[in-house]
């Protein structure tokens, strides 16, 4: 367990926690040798327990440290200390592009075509570097209030990728960013991260994602087959030339995508142009399903080869006959020749007769079927099976059962019913009790893949009930509780409850969140209120944040309501108090000039 004030490796302490996941712990932390804050993400679970994931893990990770460019995460330090994995990286002071959306529903064109300039623009600088990212979603994407994004988790995607994680890391990350390609479990590549742009993008614009289903499985179907919704049918402002980045971006077949990152960032530079705002509709070069029907052309024209081949060697055997045919008119010498092969081919013959079936029959060896020996105790079992001429293997297996009493026979291989002959060899596979295992701290995941793992992998009965958060900055499907603790041993069968948050629509606290006057506006025009503005001049606050709000922070929002709130505005500088104060001195001046004339005259 980390705590404040604990230093690793002698040289990072730590200030607080920031974040927690699945695959690691996310820490604010200071380096004392460089004199600055840090971000210290500290492996968690079974990855640290991995030992191919994390030399592969530290190997990635040391890689993605080469990476140089202001839109990506900088890397300082990867390590181990006292069985802690860590990586020490920049730390951004930010929020996810994830907990964005979540404020403010979908943005405006101008800025999620901002955002994307930046995005792919880092990615081709990673593709650049052959470095491939495999994981790009919201979650993975920070942006600081001067709108500048900063992409994560290159070291821990990369080394994810590479090996065969079971359990919840059997889909990484968020099957909702899927390629299809990925979902396929054919790999990635640089065009992979190039689909998950585009399912972003897509996300930017329309606050919502592409393809939704009941579980994990269901969605990553429809990543390979389902084509995209149209967005200029809910989005119809969206111009032509958008929604075409968009289509080439996400296409199935990876032939029909950007050549590279800095491609599509080429094309976002210059969508808004006027002669290409209303261009033509996308229509893809190759098929989108070419891999499937591929392959199946491929089978196809396998099985006509083989066809081919029975023809052609039927085709030779009757040629053969046709040649010692003895009708033929043939002279006295091929005769000779062709009684002498008879003569060779019938002692093969009467050889190969005796082969086939003299043999065999004094060979033979008796056959007997293997008997069902389930729930008998070992020692029975093993009676049973050597009475029928059977040899039972010394080393007895051992397997879960929920039906088998402990140290009963489960079941034998080869299995019961099976043909053997005798004097061969059984293993038998004896129960080791109710099938159980040790549950994860599912919290921060995503509820609909961890119900599917749980109910088809574990067959545990799961439910899911909803409990009310405030001022959250949940997920609408992140577990937030679980009915029974981390690290407990459960079996078959047994039920769980997973807790999402129902999230209640409040008012936030706009001063404390630093709401600009942009996020009011896109708050009030997601819950349908009307908004009043008032203006006031201070140096307290950046200009243009809220300092002020009508509306009590947690209070419940009513629709259709007014929200009045005071925004920043900088101090006019006060000349004409300045211009009074020169033309007063002026004035004196020129009296005390006419006087002196005066008395000269006088004199």
């Amino acid at each position: 367990m980390i705590t404040k004030g604990q230093k690793i490796n002698d040289r990072y302490e730590i200030i607080k926690s920031i974040g927690e996941g699945g695959m690691a712990n996310v820490y604010l932390g200071y380096d004392e040798i460089l004199d600055r804050n840090v971000a210290i993400k500290v492996l968690r679970g079974d990855l640290s327990n991995d030992e191919k994931f994390v030399r592969r893990f530290q190997r990635e990770a040391l890689s993605a440290s080469s990476l140089s460019h202001p839109n990506i995460v900088e890397m300082y330090d990867v390590g181990e200390d006292n069985g802690l994995y860590y990586i020490v990286m920049e730390f951004v002071d930010g929020k996810t592009l994830k907990q964005l959306l979540k404020r403010r529903g979908n943005l405006t064109l101008s800025e999620a075509i901002d955002i994307m300039l930046q995005l792919t623009d880092g990615m081709a600088h990673a593709h650049d570097s052959y470095i491939i990212h495999r994981d790009l979603k919201p979650q993975n994407i920070m942006i600081q209030d001067d709108g500048q994004i900063k992409i994560t988790d290159f070291g821990i995607a990369m080394a994810l990728n590479s090996t065969q994680l079971t359990q919840t890391n059997s889909v990484m990350g968020s099957v909702h960013y899927l390629p299809p390609e990925q979902a396929a479990g054919k790999g990635s590549t640089t065009k992979s991260d190039i689909y998950s742009m585009g399912i972003i993008f897509y996300e930017l614009l329309t606050g919502k994602l592409p393809f939704k289903g009941d579980n994990a499985v269901e969605i990553a179907l429809k990543h390979m087959r389902d084509p995209l919704p149209n967005i200029r049918e809910e989005h119809d402002s969206i111009p032509q030339s958008i929604e075409n980045i968009i289509l080439k971006a996400t296409a199935k077949n990876p032939k029909n995508r950007y050549e590279d990152a800095r491609s599509m960032h080429d094309d976002l530079l210059t969508a808004l142009d006027d002669d290409r705002i209303n261009e033509e509709p996308l229509v893809y070069k190759y098929p989108e399903h070419e891999t499937e029907n591929t392959k199946r052309l491929k089978k196809l024209e396998e099985l006509e080869a083989e066809e081919e081949k029975e023809e052609q060697e039927k085709s030779d055997t009757g040629e053969i006959i046709e040649k010692i045919d003895p009708e033929d008119n043939i002279d006295k010498k091929n005769k000779k020749i062709i009684i002498i092969l008879a003569s060779i081919f019938g002692v093969l013959l009467v050889a190969l007769l005796s082969v086939v079936f003299l043999v065999p029959k004094l060979t033979k060896t008796r056959e007997v079927k293997v008997p069902d020996v389930s729930e008998l105790t070992v020692s029975k079992a093993t009676t049973k099976l050597e009475k029928l001429g059977l040899i039972v293997r010394t080393k007895i297996e051992t397997v879960d059962s929920n039906d088998i009493k402990k140290g009963h026979v489960v079941k034998t291989d080869p299995p019961k019913g099976e043909t053997v002959k005798k004097g061969s060899r059984i293993t038998i596979y004896k129960s080791s009790g109710d099938k159980t295992f040790v549950l994860e701290d599912y919290t921060g995941k995503n509820y609909i893949e961890i119900q599917t793992i749980l109910e088809t992998k574990y067959k545990l009965a799961v439910t899911i009930e909803k409990k009310d958060v405030e001022n959250s900055e949940y997920d609408d499907q992140e577990i937030i509780e679980q009915s029974i603790k981390p690290k407990t041993k459960v079996k078959e069968g047994d039920a769980i409850t997973l807790y999402i948050p129902n999230l209640i629509d409040k008012f936030p606290d706009m001063v404390a969140s630093g709401y600009s006057y942009d996020d009011v506006v896109a708050f009030c025009k997601k819950y349908n209120l009307e908004l009043k503005v008032n203006y006031v001049e201070t140096d307290q606050y950046a200009e243009g944040k809220v300092i002020s709000q009508s509306r009590v922070a947690g209070t419940e929002i009513v629709k259709e309501t007014t929200l009045t709130i005071e925004v920043a505005k900088k101090p006019v500088e006060k000349k004409k108090e300045e211009k009074k104060t020169t033309t007063d001195d002026d004035n004196k001046t020129t009296t005390d000039d006419k006087k002196t004339d005066d008395e000269k005259t006088t004199e």
